[in-house]
């Protein structure tokens, strides 16, 4: 089995940009049971299958301009997704895994709204910024 380094899992939009630069990044996979429990179920809950939905949350340092075009707004930074994708209520394609494409590396893809984005700056600490995105549809898992 080989242990993944979790610098190399990054979340991507549809053209291989990262999202705003993440330090961090979550997926998250759900599957929502329907209960059928009746009066032939002597006392035990039944279940059968429901909904699936995902979600990806992602944090990093917050900037708001490019290191080497102190002018330029970041492509894909925190204003750039929020003006891009919340303002316009926009879904965007995002990708979590490692698009390195050697052998074996996971990529998960599908369409998702971004839901919210929060920065947080304390005295003296690094200002950091928060965003939640919310999947639309199928998730797909491509292993290269």
């Amino acid at each position: 089995m080989a242990i993944l380094n979790g610098t190399d899992i990054r979340v991507y939009d549809g053209a291989n940009i990262l999202v705003a630069y993440a330090q961090n990044g979550s997926i998250n996979i759900n599957h929502s049971t329907r209960e059928i429990t009746n009066k032939e179920s002597a006392g035990w809950s039944e279940q059968l299958e429901g909904l699936r939905d995902w979600s990806v949350d992602v944090d990093g340092a917050y900037a708001w301009t490019d290191a080497a075009s102190p002018a330029v707004a970041l492509t894909n930074g925190f204003e750039d997704v929020i003006s891009t994708y919340i303002l316009t209520r926009t879904a965007l394609t995002v990708k979590f895994g490692n698009s390195g494409a050697a052998t074996g590396d996971a990529l998960y893809s599908g369409s998702a709204y971004v839901t919210s984005g929060s920065v947080s700056a304390g005295t003296e600490d690094t200002a950091t910024y928060s965003l939640s995105l919310v999947g639309t549809g199928a998730l797909t898992l491509t292993v290269s």
